[in-house]
């Protein structure tokens, strides 16, 4: 059942607003009546969204995801700011196309400090709020490698995995309090992530299936409106999910197969 939101003058938290995804987020939101707290490292950018969306609208918080003492910083200044939290979309993370034998592990883990605990530091500052007032959404942007495992991004697969089982035990403990929980699994988004290292990675078909951040964030909020709480996006998708669900072995081999022929360096 759809049923419209009315987001005028709730308040929503923005991880990963200064480019892409969530930028979309901020301006949609705002568009929708929306106060928007946008968080990221890069200041300057957002500064200029702020200013673009109007500052009677928008805050902006300075915030690495991935240290703990810096999104509780940035909680309080929130609430300082706005009184209230009634959304959080944890959408800031980073991916790359490296095999585990290339990467260090260093970025291994500031890739789950910054895709899956960043989050986890959000929620659960967001949560004692949320509980108080009997309401609320939260938002978590994993990645069909959540859903898929990726070779020559197990690590990034990783972090996806851990912030989807994470997200949906999370839907079932909160909903009886009115607070939803959805995660979403994108497939391919056209955002900084998309860049020509990471396309010389990829099968040259997926070049053209990359959809904007535009129509990426609609339906998004289609899906939180139909009340789902995990959704794959572009929907076409969900046929690849189901499919591996039936038959793990046959389509993990048959979708390893297709990205490991895309690269040079698998046997070196």
């Amino acid at each position: 059942m759809v049923r419209e939101i009315d987001y005028a003058n709730t308040t929503a938290v923005i991880t990963g607003a200064s480019s892409g995804i969530g930028a979309e987020f901020a301006r949609e939101l705002a568009r929708r009546g929306a106060h928007v707290a946008l968080v990221a490292r890069r200041k300057d950018r957002l500064e200029r969204l702020a200013q673009a969306i109007g500052p009677m609208a928008a805050s902006v918080h300075v915030c690495d995801v991935s240290n703990r003492a810096a999104v509780e910083a940035a909680w309080r200044q929130v609430v300082e700011r706005w009184g209230v939290v009634d959304m959080l979309i944890n959408n800031a993370g980073y991916g790359r196309h490296v095999l585990v034998k290339d990467q260090d592990v260093e970025d291994i883990e500031h890739m789950m400090q910054t895709n899956f605990l960043g989050a986890v530091y959000w929620i659960k500052n967001a949560l004692p709020l949320m509980r108080e007032r009997g309401r609320g959404w939260i938002l978590n942007i994993s990645s069909l490698a959540g859903l898929t495992p990726q070779p020559d991004e197990a690590a990034y697969s990783a972090t996806k995995y851990a912030l989807t089982g994470f997200s949906e035990a999370l839907a079932y403990e909160l909903a009886p309090l009115g607070i939803h929980v959805m995660v979403v699994h994108p497939a391919l988004v056209n955002t900084e992530m998309r860049t020509p290292e990471a396309l010389a990675r990829m099968p040259k078909s997926a070049e053209s299936r990359f959809i904007e951040c535009n129509e990426f964030v609609s339906a998004v909020l289609q899906a939180l409106e139909r009340g789902e709480s995990s959704v794959v996006i572009p929907r076409g998708y969900r046929a690849v999910v189901l499919l591996r669900t039936l038959s793990p072995r046959l389509i993990g081999r048959a979708l390893a197969r297709i990205k490991l022929d895309a690269l040079p360096d698998v046997t070196r």
